[in-house]
């Protein structure tokens, strides 16, 4: 006997569900994310370049205030893709395909960023631009293609329910990847240091470094969402347009053109496909 899944609770979370709320409150949110996130990218690369140099890296380590957020990001949008992928499953969610499919290719950008000045970063630290070997830096290509994988798919069916259950099934599997990535230094061998803010023992940074990152971090936080509501925004319009566009043929010409699947009348939402 099968358990009937969990419903979506009947409050403003229900209402928020709907293409149509969402584009009213998102509306009202970007203007001032964006003068946030701005404001906040143009303090943090001010005090990143006025960061004094590491006595060892010298001024190398000012990579650091571009690499660390995009990988703090990198993690944070998949962990907010693996929630959407929970919405699909459990709640035909309507917005969380969109949301799941939307997020992926931004992810992607901030994990090939966070790749590419880690190894920018790595040449002159470690005498290498890339190590297989190492633990992170392996587990961080494998969450690229993780993301890469979960872009295919989100496009290789031509129904839209179809392709956010099977991007849904493999972002929660590849889920496991962000704990490994974030205790990697501590199980096994790095060449990346242990953690320096998020540790027992305390923040083991200097304030004239600690801050400019983490003020980097939230600009980049602020600038994520910013183009996940923007990404979300659009491709709500997109499904929309095509929706109409198909209605209005399947009008026109009835007898030739089948009705498609996301405007079909079987209890699916008709913007979504779910």
């Amino acid at each position: 006997m099968s358990l009937p899944a969990p419903s979506l609770p009947q409050s403003w979370w229900r209402g928020l569900s709907r293409p149509q709320r969402f584009m009213q409150i998102s509306a009202r949110l970007l203007p001032p994310l964006g003068i946030i996130s701005a404001v906040g990218l143009a303090a943090g690369l001010y005090l990143a370049w006025a960061a004094p140099p590491d006595y060892q890296q010298g001024l190398t380590v000012k990579i650091m205030f571009i690499h660390v957020p995009c990988a703090w990001l990198s993690m944070l949008c998949y962990t907010m893709m693996a929630c959407s992928a929970a919405g699909i499953l459990l709640w035909k969610h309507p917005l969380a395909a969109i949301a799941l499919k939307t997020a992926a290719p931004i992810g992607a950008a901030f994990t090939l960023l966070a790749l590419a000045t880690g190894s920018i970063w790595g040449r002159p630290s470690w005498g290498t631009w890339w190590e297989w070997g190492d633990s992170r830096l392996f587990s961080m290509f494998i969450l690229l293609l993780l993301y890469c994988g979960i872009i295919a798919l989100s496009r290789a069916f031509d129904n839209s329910r179809t392709a956010a259950y099977a991007a849904a099934v493999l972002t929660l599997i590849g889920f496991i990847d962000i704990p490994i990535i974030k205790f990697s230094v501590e199980w096994w061998n790095s060449l990346h240091q242990p953690a320096s803010i998020l540790r027992k023992g305390g923040i083991a940074i200097a304030p004239a470094i600690l801050i400019p990152l983490l003020v980097m971090a939230a600009a980049f936080t602020m600038l994520f969402f910013v183009l996940q509501l923007l990404a979300m925004r659009n491709e709500i319009l997109r499904v929309s347009l095509r929706a109409l566009q198909q209605k209005l043929a399947w009008e026109a010409e009835p007898a030739a053109v089948d009705e498609p699947d996301t405007i079909a009348d079987n209890g699916q939402d008709r913007e979504t496909g779910l």
